[in-house]
């Protein structure tokens, strides 16, 4: 009798937990999984954050991983991930065919900005050629969205370029020669008359340059030179199967992304690294911190919400300049991948 009662006491206090978790908001095996790379990306999600830590019957479970890992959050015979941020360039390459997911729009347009630790001018459409031809430019992330712009930039400009396998190699007078660089390598004594690199090392590296005989300034926008409103950095996809399933959820979800540029104008930095810390993946180093995070970084992170149905020819035209100077680093999607619900 005493086993029995146990028995009925132990199942009472189980239910009574479960039930407890579920109006706390904890995550639950129905939550719908939510991935983006650590840093710019991963404040396209800082609204949806936000807004599920005040409901009761939260609907998304959130997760910030290392950049290098996004692949595996959407292939597969069973993808992990129900909804998505990823750069553009790779969504179409990987999920182009709308057959598992479907873009639901773009939801950062480039942060990437140039630095010069001369009295170089600063770079503008007019005076690319005069600027940079026969100068050296060290180009984060070169092989991929901000390298390949920045090269799309310059032929729509008619600018030649060259890449060299590193800064010591002779500069080609009649070109710009771009050099890969990782932005731990960017110094004004680097070897090189320009830098492009993404938030919130310009910020940074403009702040701990000042007092240096030569320190760094900034030097151009990417995103200005490309055009109005910047360029499809990142972009939101959620899988089929939950636009089939689960519409409401879906529609939630677009909620949250197009308040998103409105919170990020007024949310403290501190509330920031607050949100994304509860959801990074643990030992992943953040790309943010108190050190570098400021509301003008934010800003200059490009956040906002343009849906399918108005940025699709954008992205389109943009994955073909992509193509023009790299032909394996994207693909054309086919008109399925993009939601126009």
């Amino acid at each position: 009798m005493k086993k029995s009662l146990f028995t009925v006491f132990a199942a009472t206090m189980s239910a009574i937990c479960m039930l407890s978790v579920a109006a706390c908001g904890n995550k639950t095996d129905s939550d719908l999984e939510v991935v983006a790379p650590d840093g710019a990306p991963a404040l396209a999600l800082l609204n949806a954050i936000s807004g599920e830590e005040k409901r009761e019957d939260d609907i998304f479970d959130f997760e910030v991983i290392d950049s290098n890992n996004i692949q595996a959050y959407v292939s597969g015979a069973a993808p992990k991930a129900d909804f998505a941020v990823l750069p553009v360039n790779l969504a179409a390459k990987m999920l182009g065919k709308g057959t598992v997911y479907e873009m639901l729009g773009t939801v950062t347009h480039g942060n990437f900005y140039f630095l010069t630790a001369g009295d170089a001018p600063a770079l503008k459409k007019e005076n690319l050629a005069t600027a940079l031809l026969g100068k050296k430019v060290g180009v984060v992330q070169l092989p991929n969205v901000p390298g390949l712009t920045f090269k799309a930039v310059l032929s729509d400009n008619a600018v030649p370029f060259a890449t060299l396998e590193n800064v010591n190699a002779a500069a080609d007078k009649t070109k710009v020669n771009l050099v890969a660089f990782d932005p731990e390598n960017v110094t004004p004594t680097g070897g090189c008359d320009y830098y492009l690199c993404p938030e919130p090392a310009v910020s940074t590296k403009i702040k701990a340059t000042a007092s240096a005989s030569k320190p760094f300034q900034k030097a151009g926008d990417l995103q200005e030179l490309y055009g109005e409103g910047g360029y499809p950095q990142a972009v939101a996809v959620v899988k089929k199967s939950v636009l089939e399933s689960n519409k409401e959820a879906v529609d939630t979800f677009i909620t949250y992304l197009e308040g998103s540029d409105e919170y990020l104008a007024s949310v403290a930095p501190a509330t920031v690294l607050s949100l994304l810390d509860d959801v990074r993946t643990d030992g992943l180093k953040p790309s943010f911190s108190a050190e570098n995070l400021t509301s003008e970084v934010i800003a200059n992170c490009s956040v906002s919400y343009v849906p399918s149905m108005t940025c699709k020819a954008e992205v389109v035209s943009f994955l073909q300049k992509l193509r023009d100077v790299s032909a394996d680093a994207t693909a054309l999607p086919e008109d399925a991948f993009f939601y126009m619900g």
